[in-house]
């Protein structure tokens, strides 16, 4: 996305100036002085817990804190997300979430118990994820163009499985289906780890999925890839080219990041951001990210924030465009 690039640009420059060792006052900051819960708002197995828990570990080493992982999935990750809107704005109730469920469920849903933007003190993204577009191996067309043809040569034959109604991988299954201009049967799942076992198994025939969610299947020869959902060719698979090489104008790339209840103080919100950069610049957790088809992305609060309001009107066109929409 534009807007991911801009924002990117400042990265490696933020990721060495935050690097600063901590003064006199941040070493009597007594914050945090118990556990942190870290609300994500999907499924553990998917794309958002795996990147939460790479995190979480080591901001836990970093503040000399346990950051525990709350899944709380449900409703395309509505759920979880007011969840983390209701909590205290004292630092201990944080939230990582992936972009579809602050930026998009708020125009996807009639109604998401949050607002994105007042309800929430953004701090950083923490990444971005590979996603790619995925087949059990008995289908046989093998890439993007035949699966085009097949598609269209027989409407609403083929099975997409995702994580739920209203999950990213549903959207993006539908934003695929019209610009491809084919019809899919969308098969929902409670969760990636359920949607990928069946794929996997052969009851189902395709899905678009996170790199953190398929990539063992992929590497083990279980599963195929017909194309990259992202804007450009990821790391992790640098040999397969992005579905927008043959289906011109398409192509996403989604976001995680780290937010708390509004109210929570700034002097607590830029502790955060800092552990968070400290954690990213790490070389393990860059390996850990890039092993599961992630890249760490690290912006000033302001840009995240920025980031946020920028994409809600162009999701919102998305959303409408696609003709996706969830009671």
């Amino acid at each position: 996305m534009t807007a991911i690039r801009r924002h990117a640009a400042a990265a490696a420059y933020l990721l060495a100036a935050l690097l600063v060792p901590a003064g006199p006052a941040r070493a009597q900051d007594r914050y945090p002085s118990k556990p942190v819960t870290v609300i994500v708002p999907q499924a553990p197995g998917g794309a958002n817990d795996t990147i939460a828990r790479i995190v979480t570990q080591k901001l836990g080493e970093a503040l000399g804190q346990q950051f525990i992982v709350d899944n709380k999935p449900g409703a395309g990750g509505n759920i979880g997300t007011a969840a983390a809107a209701k909590g205290k704005n004292d630092g201990y109730t944080l939230m990582l979430t992936v972009n579809s469920a602050h930026v998009i469920n708020p125009t996807l849903y009639k109604s998401v118990g949050f607002d994105p933007i007042k309800d929430f003190e953004p701090i950083t993204p923490v990444a971005t994820a590979g996603y790619v577009l995925v087949a059990t191996n008995s289908f046989a067309p093998k890439n993007v163009s035949e699966f085009v043809a097949a598609a269209k040569a027989a409407p609403g034959k083929y099975t997409i499985a995702s994580a739920g109604n209203g999950t990213l991988n549903h959207l993006i299954g539908e934003m695929l289906g019209k610009a491809a201009g084919i019809e899919l049967t969308h098969v929902p799942y409670k969760g990636a780890s359920a949607a990928v076992t069946d794929l996997v198994g052969g009851q189902v025939q395709l899905s678009v999925q996170s790199l953190p969610s398929s990539i063992s299947f992929i590497k083990s020869g279980k599963l195929k890839v017909l194309g990259v959902v992202n804007e450009k060719r990821v790391s992790a698979l640098p040999d397969t080219p992005t579905i927008g090489e043959t289906i011109k104008g398409f192509g996403s790339t989604p976001w995680y990041g780290l937010f708390a209840p509004a109210g929570t103080p700034k002097a607590i919100v830029a502790q955060l951001h800092e552990a968070v950069a400290k954690v990213l610049a790490m070389p393990e957790t860059r390996e850990k990210l890039a092993a599961v088809g992630c890249e760490p992305f690290l912006a000033t609060s302001e840009q995240f924030a920025a980031l946020v309001k920028d994409e809600l009107p162009k999701w919102a066109k998305i959303v409408k465009d696609s003709g996706a929409t969830v009671d």
